[in-house]
């Protein structure tokens, strides 16, 4: 027989998997046979019927597919084709947490079970596909500082000319900081680049180089820690990628550099800037978001302004650093 579980309302909290489990899905025992459920299949109505949830007791043991239960012999028991590694989550977990678990497990339906293994509800393929895409949206449009909720956004495009200012005005009063600082910077350098002016024709370079490998990073560590991702797990190969590819772009610009402009040493100097600054872009990139996470705030903000800031003054200090020490 098919059966019905119940969703306590206490258990629903906003953004979480229980929030968007349903109970109106199909129920059935292991020792049920799979002509049985197909013939009781039809005699129901269900708001997701994409998966049979085997249950002993409300105590969830499997998902099985429809597909699957359509193609198989009617004299076999739910036990033998039921998925026994179904994924299952918690019902307070963060929605894009589930929706990724059911990804990583290939699955459409994913089941929310309470501390005790009973059954809370099923996220049914259309909600986590919802969930994936809103999601998505939110970590775009917040990666470069912006606001999350598409409501909100819409709002914000129609609001008055000062409102606009006040949101806009702090983040750019970020960067004119530190396009100070880093006029600063150069300043005190202006002796090596008398000296050799060739030095601020690839300045502009270092700097987009070490920023794009620092977004690449942002990226991965902002999706990462909004997975439930610790930053332990990550920090090692994250690094070993930043490292590498700042290997890669050394060993290329510094023999054309060599190659189209004949001065050895300045393509050592780019070279070895170039490996420099790309690794300490991706350790920046890595440690803000974490420290607004540790801090209560949203990781997204770490990829805005202030990283940009961060990584451009770290590239500046590093190439002209090492343009006096080798020119």
């Amino acid at each position: 027989m098919s059966s019905t579980t119940q969703v306590s309302p206490e258990r629903i909290s906003f953004e979480t998997a229980a929030q968007h489990a349903t109970h109106h899905v199909p129920v059935f025992a292991p020792e049920q046979r799979v002509g049985e459920t197909r013939t009781a299949l039809m005699q129901q109505h269900y708001e997701c019927a994409s998966h049979v949830v085997i249950c002993s007791d409300q105590y969830f043991l499997g998902l099985l597919r429809i597909e699957d239960l359509l193609g198989a012999p009617a004299d076999v028991t739910l036990n033998t084709l039921m998925d026994r590694d179904a994924p299952r989550v918690a019902p307070g977990v963060d929605q894009e947490i589930a929706a990724w678990r059911a990804v990583r497990h290939q699955e459409s339906a994913l089941a929310v079970v309470d501390s005790d293994g009973e059954l809370i509800g099923v996220i049914p393929p259309h909600r986590l596909l919802a969930v994936l895409l809103s999601e998505h949206e939110e970590d775009l449009t917040r990666l470069g500082g912006f606001i999350k909720d598409t409501e909100v956004a819409r709002t914000s495009s129609e609001e008055p000319v000062l409102r606009r200012f006040r949101h806009r005005i702090p983040w750019l009063l970020v960067g004119l900081f530190g396009a100070l600082l880093a006029a600063n910077f150069v300043g005190r350098f202006e002796a090596q680049l008398q000296d050799q002016v060739m030095l601020a024709f690839f300045l502009p370079g270092i700097i987009y180089l070490a920023d794009a490998v620092g977004t690449q990073t942002e990226t991965v560590v902002v999706r990462g820690l909004s997975v439930g991702i610790s930053m332990r797990k990550m920090l090692r190969r994250e690094l070993m990628v930043g490292l590498a590819i700042g290997l890669a772009l050394a060993l290329i610009a510094g023999p054309l550099v060599w190659l189209l402009w004949h001065e050895p040493e300045i393509a050592l100097c780019v070279g070895l800037s170039v490996f420099a600054a790309c690794g300490t872009a991706t350790l920046a990139a890595m440690l803000l978001p974490w420290l607004l996470s540790t801090g209560s705030m949203d990781p997204a903000f770490g990829s805005g302004p202030l990283a940009t800031v961060v990584q451009d003054l770290l590239s500046i200090l590093i190439y002209l650093g090492i343009a006096t020490l080798l020119l």
